[in-house]
């Protein structure tokens, strides 16, 4: 397995990602749209999610495909972005016909990022607007880091961000990650220089250090971000898709098995202040699907995604933590 050529969920052909964010506000939104609507599911393994229009894709449902998936930050807030792409895709004519009615189909999820130093104190919710911006800045190539649903995001020792990551299979269908990563836990190991996401990474996508040498990692809880936010609120949040052709039962089970993914790059991981939760989607454009493999390959691109996101990450005004790239100058 290698990455595809641009490293982005958008290997996926036919998916496309776009960001919002507001540096003030410190928080933004990213939303996943595909040229057509796309088979989907979810897994939901932090204790403290929030999300909308989820329970329509569990696998006994009878919604067949939706039309993008939504991250955001602000916490209830940010669920409102997923508000604003359906108002993007009714004037654009997507959406589920029923007789004369039309209805865009949008499940959302969103991290807790409402005490991270930013200016929270708007008249209007902002995350509307948000929303709509993401999806008309909807694209194949897109920045990683401090954007989008990664603006604010923080871990517990560093920024996170927002990552993506891919691989080709050897049967030829690709599979991609991508991931708001603000996690309750450490991507990084004490000391602030190593990933725990190290075994995993593919051409130095994020610094090609290596793993740490050190033994008894995990030990210790340390976190920057708990002493700064005197809170625990956090989440880690992502979209796995595959073109190989899936039900909504094997969407599901690849979401599961993505969360290895968060579970190998953050420290601890589904904690009950953690909201993680991985959408599964097909776009079913190949017939090839080994499910055992596909699977195994979104726990790697999530794994990948949530170091690349962190490392990613940029410093701006009023952080209340620093960057991986500025500590390891």
């Amino acid at each position: 397995m290698t990455p595809g050529a641009r490293n982005l969920i958008t290997d996926v052909a036919g998916l496309r990602v776009g960001n919002a964010g507001d540096g003030v506000l410190k928080s933004g939104t990213t939303v996943l749209l595909g040229e057509a609507p796309f088979t989907a599911s979810v897994a939901v393994m932090g204790g403290a999610p929030g999300t909308r229009e989820v329970a329509l894709l569990a696998p006994d449902k009878s919604v067949a495909a939706v039309d993008a998936l939504v991250l955001s930050g602000g916490s209830a807030y940010g669920l409102d972005a997923c508000s604003g792409v359906v108002d993007g895709l009714r004037a654009t004519g997507r959406g589920y016909r029923v007789g004369a009615a039309l209805i865009p189909l949008v499940p959302g999820a969103i991290l807790f990022d409402l005490l991270n130093g930013g200016d929270k104190d708007w008249a209007e919710n902002p995350y509307r607007a948000l929303g709509r911006q993401a999806l008309e800045a909807a694209r194949e190539d897109f920045e990683l880091g401090s954007v989008g649903a990664g603006t604010g995001a923080l871990t517990a020792m560093v920024k996170g961000g927002l990552g993506s990551a891919s691989l080709t299979l050897p049967d030829g269908s690709t599979v991609g990650a991508l991931v708001a990563a603000n996690p309750v836990g450490a991507v990084t190991t004490p000391g602030d220089r190593y990933f725990y996401a190290a075994p995993f990474e593919i051409d130095d996508e994020f610094g090609g250090l290596g793993p740490d040498p050190s033994g008894g990692l995990g030990l210790s809880l340390e976190s920057r971000k708990i002493a700064a936010m005197s809170m625990r609120e956090s989440t880690t949040i992502a979209i796995v898709a595959t073109d190989a052709t899936l039900t909504k039962a094997e969407c599901h089970r690849v979401a599961v098995a993505a969360h290895d993914g968060i579970g190998r790059a953050c420290v601890p991981a589904h904690t009950p202040m953690d909201g993680d939760l991985v959408f599964a989607l097909s776009t079913g454009a190949r017939q090839a699907a080994n499910l055992n493999l596909i699977g195994h390959a979104a726990s790697l691109c999530l794994a990948r995604a949530i170091a690349r996101a962190a490392h990613a990450a940029t410093p701006a005004p009023g952080d209340l933590l620093p960057c991986w790239s500025t500590l390891n100058a």
